[in-house]
This record gives structure tokens, C-alpha cells and sequence, in this order.
């Protein structure tokens, strides 16, 4: 598995550590934030665009660091952004809880919280760290009953589930775990080398009562008009943003692309 089993070596002695420390609470003052209202697209409307924030990655390297986590979720929403995802893994991506945090306390759309959960217990830290939905990659995990006991661990705490596929097989085990917002990686975690041909067949093949977001390989306004003329619903954006120093101009082009086309 390559990358990815070093990456989920990593976690699990994360998740030993986590369970070893003093268990966190989330303050009052945040409320758990509604995920499906911001990400269902009605017939005729704009993409939804959730904008993503990591400072490197094993495909992409270093990315900017211009700009502070708030401030780049502050620019990320007054450009157009549905929801903010945070990487929160510190080995691999340069993220960190407290970056979660820093984003959820300078907007008011969603925040998710995107790492390589293989457990519970970071579902509940990412609860107190400020999320409002937390990433479940189905390649990370075992077998189909770990997804549907993760996908229930998020829900306990009120976060919704974002559960992420590359296929139809892995597809098929999202939504019989239960999953609402499912994500199709056009990037494959073993290899790192996009398909985004796969991506778009098993988007399509996403029931409409769910919502449906295609993750990876948009670059321009152009990709994102693209996109709304699919079945998705929203799409995430990571990279190209994180490659601009200021990025606000360029998720209005985003915005500005996700408004063409018809889903």
C-alpha cells in the first residue's frame, strides 16, 4: 500500500497517544454546524465549493503558508466557500487540531475535519477541536462494519459523516454504512495518480437522495463549470488554492464557474 500504509502506521500510535491524554471538550459557543444544508445542491443551483486548507502533501510537497488558518478560511468563505476542510494531520499534511480550531472560529459555514480516522476517539477530538463533519476514507479501514461504526461514532457527537470512495465497490459499502455525503477521490491514496474518468462514473452512480462531492483535480473556473454540469453536488478544491498567497480571487472564479451548468 505504499504511502498509505506508512500513513496509517502513523495513526494508529496517534490514536494510542490520543487515548493516553486528557480527554478535550468543545466549547459551548460552538454549535455543531448543518453540513447538509450547506452541500445539498437543489436542481439548477451552483456547485457547492469547499475550499481546503494544507500547508503540504506527499503529491504536492510544500504548499503556502502566506496565510494563517483563519484568515485563509476568512478568504476561502467571503470567495464563495460552502465549508472549509481542514487537514489536521501533522506528519504528512503540516496540520494540526489547532488549525481546525483557528478555521472554525473565523467563519460560519462547516468545517471538516480531514485525516486518516481509523477510530473513534479522533472523531472526538475532532468534535472538540471546532468540526462539524469529519472525513471517513473507506480504503483506510478493514472491512464495511468499521465504516458503519465510525459513520455512528460521528453521528453520537452530531457531526456528519463525510465518507470518502474511490470506487463502486467502496461505494457500495458508504452507503450501506449509512453514509449522507459521500466524496469520490479522483486521486487513488495507494498510488497518488488521479483518474479522474473513475471519478466521474461512480459520482453519477451516487443516489440523488445523498450528496455527492467530487474530490481532487480542479484547477480553474473552467473545472468547476465542468463539474456543475454533473451529477455532484459539491466539489472540494485543495491544491490550486493552497498554491496562491492570496487565495480570494481564485475561489471566486471557482464561484464564479460553479453557477454554470445544470445538475
Amino acid at each position: 500500500m505504499g504511502v498509505l500504509s506508512e500513513i496509517l502506521a502513523q495513526k494508529a500510535r496517534e490514536v494510542s497517544a490520543l487515548r493516553e491524554a486528557p480527554s478535550a471538550s468543545r466549547p459551548e459557543s460552538w454549535p455543531v454546524r448543518d453540513v447538509l444544508a450547506a452541500l445539498t445542491r437543489p436542481q439548477g443551483a451552483p456547485l457547492r465549493l469547499i475550499a481546503e486548507i494544507k500547508y503540504r502533501s506527499p503529491s504536492a510537497g510544500p504548499l503556502s503558508r502566506a496565510l494563517g488558518p483563519g484568515e485563509r478560511a476568512r478568504r476561502y468563505q467571503e470567495g464563495g466557500a460552502s465549508m472549509i476542510s481542514v487537514l489536521t494531520d501533522t506528519t504528512w499534511f503540516g496540520g494540526s487540531f489547532d488549525d481546525l480550531g483557528a478555521a472554525r472560529s473565523s467563519v460560519s459555514v462547516p468545517v471538516l475535519c480531514k485525516d486518516f480516522i481509523i477510530d473513534p476517539i479522533q472523531i472526538e477530538r475532532a468534535w472538540a477541536a471546532g468540526a462539524d463533519s469529519s472525513l471517513i476514507i473507506v480504503r483506510c479501514l478493514p472491512r464495511g462494519q468499521a465504516v458503519a461504526e465510525l459513520v455512528a461514532a460521528g453521528r453520537t457527537r452530531g457531526l456528519e459523516p463525510f465518507v470518502e470512495v474511490v470506487d463502486e465497490q467502496e461505494l457500495e459499502l458508504a452507503i450501506d454504512a449509512g453514509a449522507r455525503v459521500i466524496g469520490v477521490n479522483a486521486r487513488d491514496l495507494d498510488t497518488l495518480e488521479m483518474n479522474a474518468e473513475r471519478a466521474r462514473r461512480v459520482v453519477a452512480q451516487i443516489p440523488r437522495h445523498l450528496v455527492a462531492v467530487h474530490l481532487s483535480g480542479l484547477k480553474s473556473g473552467a473545472d468547476a463549470s465542468e463539474m456543475a454540469a454533473s451529477r455532484a453536488d459539491a466539489a472540494l478544491v485543495g491544491e490550486a488554492l493552497m498554491r496562491r498567497d492570496d487565495p480570494e480571487a481564485l475561489v471566486a472564479e471557482f464561484a464564479r464557474g460553479a453557477s454554470i451548468g445544470k445538475n
